[in-house]
This record gives C-alpha cells, structure tokens and sequence, in this order.
C-alpha cells in the first residue's frame, strides 16, 4: 500500500501551521511535507511534528535560485538556511528549487544548476540529507529552468553526487510528459519522492480529474517503491471533507476511521 504523506503547506489551511501536524495525524497519515517552513521556528515544527507523532519527510529551499547564473552565494545562504531547518526536524530531503531563467541562455542555466546542486549536495552529505530535483510544468511556472524528468536525470548525472535524486510530481509530468507509469519504471532508481494531485486543477487526485490514480497508485506499489508519496494539492473546501478518495490507503476523517474499525 502507498505510504500517503500530506502536505501541510497546502493541505489542513483552515488551522494554523503548527496544528496541522496533529489534523494530518488524525487523519492516518504518519508523514508530512513542509514546502514553505521557514515563517514557524525550526525548534517549534519539531516539537509539534512529535507530538503529533508524524515525519517530516521534505521540505523546499526558502529560494529558488539554482539555475541563476551569478547567484551562487545567495543560493548557498539559503541552502544553507534549509539545512538547518532539516537538522532539527530530522528531515531527509530537501526539494533544491531551480528558479526562473531570467534571460540567460538554458546551457548556462543549467551549468549554474549543476555547480549549484553539486554544492548543496556536498554540504548536505554530512547531515544524511537528499538534495531532489524536481521538474515543473511551464503552464504554471512559465520560464522555470527544470521542466522534463529527461532533463533531471541529465543533471543529476552531470551532478556526479550519490545523495542528488529526483522528485516525481505526477501533476507536473502529465502536464510536461504523459506516460506516467512508463516514465516512473524507467526511472525508479533515481527517484527518492512521488508527489500526487490532480490534474487538471491541482485538487484532490479523486475520479473528477482525468490521471486514474488507483491504478498509477497500484503499478507503483507493483514496481517495489518504498518512498513515500507526498499529496501536494489545493483542497476544493476544507481538507477534511476532502479525503474520501484516500480512505483505501488508511486516511480519512476522525469519524470515518473510527466507522471504519468498527465495521
């Protein structure tokens, strides 16, 4: 069965950051992404994140600078400001955001982008953390400097670091890519993290939206992924009422769980 991790940048918004941990615990899910952490102190996080008794499986950088020509020191503060966010919460990836090209040519954005990757990497390799590489849409990100999973991989081999691995959204790569179970069994053994939502309207990934979930969800587990896959999507009403599309994979309400068991 998939291990559902929830994103509470995006989902439980109804509370404030610090208690969505124990929303998302009620629900089941025993791991959480934290795209934007950086406006709650490190030491506040870890403290709700073991109350809750929940991971904190990913977070961001606070910038995304990677692919900027000239920025490395900037990109290195905030990576640097990411690792330590990651060391108190135990977190073992941190998402390296390439940023937009702003105007530079995509050969010497992507040169930045490995220097930079490889930078982070070697700073990270002491605290055990991931760096991931994640590939947006342009739909959305329009300019990005990272938009095909080809495109990861190539860097990351660039890259020549062990701990540099790739994020698969699922939203972004049926938007940039299609063929989503082909491509994630092409390239399993570089990915560290799976995110889901829907497509086209980054909501729940339920049977209103047009990827069959079930299905993706089911060939994954088929293939041997372990990792977790974060749900990192934009709630239609409040997050709770929205979980019945999880309820096969152990996540649900409070009052739904607890019917759950007794029936």
């Amino acid at each position: 069965m998939p291990k559902l991790a929830a994103s509470i940048s995006w989902m439980f918004n109804e509370a404030p950051l610090i208690e969505r941990f124990q929303l998302a615990a009620a629900c089941g899910f025993r791991a959480v992404e934290i795209q934007a952490p950086y406006d709650a102190s490190a030491l506040d996080l870890v403290s709700a994140a073991r109350d809750a008794d929940v991971e904190v499986v990913l977070i961001n950088t606070p910038a995304a600078l990677a692919a900027v020509p000239g920025a490395a020191d900037d990109f290195q503060a905030s990576m640097m400001t990411a690792l330590s966010y990651a060391e108190v919460l135990n977190c073992p990836r941190i998402h390296c955001l390439a940023g937009v090209n702003l105007g530079e040519d995509a050969e010497s954005a992507e040169d930045a982008l490995v220097e930079n990757v490889r930078w982070a990497a070697d700073a990270a390799a002491d605290s055990a953390v991931t760096i991931m590489l994640e590939p947006l849409n342009t739909l959305d990100h329009p300019g990005y400097a990272l938009t095909s999973s080809r495109q990861a991989l190539r860097i990351i081999g660039r890259a020549g670091r062990s701990n540099v691995r790739l994020q698969y959204d699922c939203y972004h790569m049926q938007m940039m890519e299609g063929r989503l179970v082909d491509t994630i069994a092409a390239q399993l053994q570089w990915i560290d993290h799976i995110q889901i939502s829907g497509v086209p309207a980054r909501c729940e990934p339920d049977a209103d939206q047009e990827i069959n979930y079930p299905y993706v969800l089911q060939r994954i587990d088929e293939l041997g992924y372990a990792g977790w896959v974060g749900c990192e999507y934009r709630p239609r009403g409040d997050t709770m009422s929205g979980l019945e599309w999880a309820r096969a994979y152990g996540i649900a309400p409070p009052a739904r769980r607890d019917s759950a068991r007794q029936e």
